[in-house]
């Protein structure tokens, strides 16, 4: 099945990865689905296709889900074969079909997910969004962050686990320091014109589920090379709230 790959996150020992299937759903435009392995964390390797590349966002990926496996409130798990199926990139989500994608399949009712947890993907359009970055260059401690209003609702110091966009940080960054843009500066520094984000929830981590921003989705998109070795090598942790590692 074909799947346009929306979040292409690095947690812990492994990376998590979800998008859009082309099966139809009422409330979310199209159905989420989050591939998962058996017994283990996905790998960098389970979404590196043939000719060695690492799956991005905005790919649309041909993958080999084999049987539903929700875990509420991650009711979009699926039991997906990498082994004898490697990830196949058909196309991208680029240009006018990209600017027209987005705010067509906006979610209906992000409160399951916000406020039930009675799923945990989502994609929304913010009214506002703000985002801050920090590195520190003797630990090497670095977080992305965004603050975003949604509606009447404010959310705040959400941590951002996408993997281009942290890369993005990184680079504005420099050696150290940190770093505050609020909407316009965004809007100027990417020459965007609209930012649409995926939001998720957490596997249980401390008795809570945590939201986190999964995917940031600039139209017109940006362009920005992930090294995903090198986040290996350094054991990448993303930082919740609490400062304490999570696992989406």
């Amino acid at each position: 099945m074909e799947a346009l790959i929306l979040a292409m996150t690095k947690m812990l020992s492994g990376i998590c990865t979800a998008g859009f299937t082309t099966e139809p759903d009422p409330v979310t435009g199209l159905r989420w689905v989050q591939p998962v392995k058996e017994h283990s964390t996905l790998l960098p390797g389970d979404m590196t296709t043939a000719d060695n590349c690492l799956v991005q966002c905005g790919a649309v990926v041909a993958l080999q889900l084999k049987a539903p496996r929700p875990d509420p409130p991650h009711v979009e798990d699926w039991l997906t074969d990498f082994i004898y199926h490697r990830p196949r990139v058909a196309r991208r989500l680029e240009g006018d079909h990209r600017a027209a994608f987005f705010p067509r399949y906006l979610d209906r009712a992000p409160e399951e997910v916000l406020d039930h947890q009675r799923r945990s993907l989502c994609l929304v359009r913010p009214d506002r969004v703000a985002a801050r970055f920090s590195l520190d260059p003797y630990s090497g401690k670095y977080q992305a962050r965004l603050d975003l209003d949604l509606g009447h609702r404010h959310l705040w110091n959400l941590p951002v686990t996408d993997l281009k966009w942290r890369a993005l940080g990184r680079s504005w960054l420099g050696g150290g320091g940190e770093l505050s843009l609020e909407q316009s500066e965004l809007d100027e520094q990417l020459t965007a014109k609209e930012i649409y984000l995926a939001l998720g929830l957490s596997r249980g981590y401390q008795g809570k589920l945590w939201l986190m921003v999964i995917g940031v989705h600039v139209v017109p998109d940006y362009v920005m090379a992930v090294d995903h070795d090198r986040r290996c090598r350094l054991g990448y942790w993303v930082t919740i709230l609490d400062g304490s590692a999570g696992r989406l």
